[in-house]
Order: C-alpha cells, then sequence, then structure tokens
C-alpha cells in the first residue's frame, strides 16, 4: 500500500508516495540531503539545479567509495565492521529514485 510523506528540502515542501514501512528511511534520505544541500550552499553559493545536482554527485561518489571499501564477508561469518548489502541497498536506491521522479514530475505541474 502506497502513501504519501511530505519532506522539505532547502525550504520547499515535496510530497513523495512512499510505503508506509518506508517512512522512516525516507525521512532519513531527505534529512541527509537537505543538511548535504546547505552545506554545498554555504560553500559554493549554488542554487536550484546546480545545487541539486552537485549534491547528488557528492552522494553518489561517497556511495560509491563505501560500495569499493565494503568487502563482503562469507555466509555465517561476522564482523566488527559493518558491511553493506550492495544489491539490497541499489534496490532502495532505485525505488527511492522512482519515488522522487514521480513526486517531482508532478510538482513540474504546479509551477
Amino acid at each position: 500500500m502506497s502513501a504519501t510523506l511530505d519532506i522539505k528540502l532547502q525550504g520547499r515542501e515535496y510530497r513523495v508516495a512512499c510505503a508506509p514501512e518506508e517512512f522512516d528511511a525516507l525521512t532519513a534520505a531527505a534529512a541527509l540531503l537537505d543538511t548535504r544541500m546547505s552545506e554545498i550552499a554555504r560553500s559554493t553559493k549554488s542554487t536550484g539545479e546546480r545545487l541539486v545536482v552537485v549534491a547528488a554527485l557528492n552522494l553518489a561518489y561517497e556511495l560509491n567509495a563505501a560500495r569499493q571499501g565494503a568487502t563482503p564477508q562469507p555466509a555465517g561469518t561476522e564482523s566488527s565492521e559493518k558491511s553493506i548489502d550492495s544489491e539490497a541497498a541499489r534496490r532502495k536506491i532505485r525505488a527511492i529514485e522512482a519515488r522522487l521522479d514521480e513526486a517531482l514530475a508532478r510538482q513540474d505541474d504546479l509551477f
């Protein structure tokens, strides 16, 4: 079942479709993105689309670095370090991207 969640990025509100069980994860992702956009805006004076692109590139770079640094653990073994299930992360990122694309497309009709 899909519901909607209101998120705020750089003072603008966006309504996105999201399953209720994913509200917390999407809210955390939006908070991370908003924080990163604020940091970049302060340091580069970027705004609008350029700010979003720079923030996305920075986050993608960090994600790729984390993926490359993560070493797979054999099944049944535990590590003192957290490992990343990259396939699960990719699926979640694609799902979030699709929801954001859908929500943002609807926002375009408002302006």
